[in-house]
């Protein structure tokens, strides 16, 4: 058994040296764990994060050094190795990969100190670019910063920022079509990535799997395989045995939720398999419904949840941030999007409201937190 130390991950670097003595197999670290914690793991693990994703029960997964090795060879192998700026949380996947990632390329990466914003973002690639010499800039980011970059992108140093890197991985949500448009016309090479704490972060690069990861579909469920898998989940054997399944081959798959289809080696993802309201009677995908109205100038950002209907039983609302380059009036704005989603999936499917706020609520990796948007759309009836 391995010893376990939790860590706030308050400190990016304090974390990375933690994180470097991890992978060497020194203690391993407990990220964002809640309740009662062990004193040991299992041999091997280098980090036990405890995740439950923007809805779900509360999960810690374990992750070996092997794994997060694994993820993040096959990342440098698809987009190259250099320098990393780390502007999201290192308690979380995608943030403690950028510190994997630089460990292994022998950089230390510029840490974004304080709230993201454009100005801290081009102040931060700055520095990095003063301290790279040669080295090629990489950064990872969810899609609501890169829509603040981008609604910035006249500001002084922001365009030159963006352009700045050789890839911007964005993931931890689905990346609205309309901002990889308004990304590619600004010079910004994102690269748009699918994974999950399971699979030590994103695995699948612009729909293609990293060279050493397979995925395949079973009965319309994305599954996923490779060295970079986590072992399971801390304490939970059942859950771990219903999530990773070996097939009569031996090899060990992961059952990621996920809806979608691999066609000609191309992953397309359909939504959270879970995410699914029965209104009047018919399965309505809100995932699917989200990524229509997405496509919407104004709406790029918005969240769609399900609520109790007295008529359907359930019906989608879009919640969205007011005053987003909206040129139509609310009414309007949602007659649009009704009629979008009506073209695309259905009557069946059109949204029922349309609720403005002034900020949508976000978890720690800034992911938006459903729950909580669900519950302020359900009170404003």
């Amino acid at each position: 058994m391995t010893s376990l130390i939790a860590t706030s991950a308050e400190d990016p670097l304090v974390l990375a040296d933690q994180l470097r003595r991890a992978l060497d197999g020194g203690p391993a670290l407990g990220l964002g764990m809640l309740g009662e914690q062990p004193d040991a793991v299992p041999d091997g693990t280098a980090v036990v994060i405890g995740t439950s994703g923007s809805t779900g029960i509360p999960k810690r997964v374990v992750l070996s050094g092997e794994a997060l090795r694994a993820g993040a060879e096959a990342t440098a192998e698809r987009v190259g190795s250099g320098r990393w700026l780390l502007a999201l949380p290192g308690g979380y996947v995608a943030g403690l990969q950028v510190l994997v990632r630089s460990i292994l390329a022998g950089t230390e990466p510029v840490v974004l100190s304080g709230a993201f914003s454009p100005l801290a973002f081009a102040e931060a690639t700055l520095r990095n670019l003063r301290t790279a010499r040669d080295d090629a800039l990489f950064t990872s980011l969810v899609p609501a910063q890169v829509a603040s970059l981008l609604d910035a992108i006249g500001e002084p140093g922001v365009r030159a920022a963006l352009q700045a890197y050789r890839a911007i991985l964005v993931g931890g949500q689905a990346l609205p079509e309309v901002l990889r448009e308004r990304a590619a016309d600004a010079g910004a090479p994102l690269v748009r990535t699918y994974g999950s704490t399971e699979t030590s972060g994103g695995c699948v690069y612009d729909g293609i799997p990293l060279e050493t990861v397979s995925v395949h579909g079973v009965d319309g469920e994305l599954r996923i395989a490779g060295p970079m898998l986590a072992d399971g989940y801390l304490d939970d054997p059942v859950l771990t045995g219903r999530m990773f399944e070996r097939d009569e081959h031996g090899i060990r798959w992961y059952r990621t939720g996920d809806l979608g289809i691999v066609e000609n080696g191309v992953v397309r993802v359909h939504g959270r398999a879970d995410n699914v309201i029965v209104s009047g009677g018919i399965n309505v995908s809100l995932d699917r419904v989200e990524n229509v109205v997405r496509r919407i100038p104004g709406l790029t950002s918005a969240v769609v949840v399900g609520v109790e209907d007295d008529r359907w039983g359930e019906a989608s609302v879009i919640v969205a941030v007011r005053g987003e380059a909206l040129r139509r009036s609310e009414s309007e704005q949602l007659e649009h999007a009704r009629e979008a989603v009506a073209a695309e999936i259905g009557k069946h499917a059109r949204p029922a409201r349309l609720v403005l706020v002034d900020e949508l609520a976000t978890l720690p990796s800034g992911k938006p937190d459903r729950d909580a948007i669900g519950s302020l759309a359900a009170q404003l009836r």
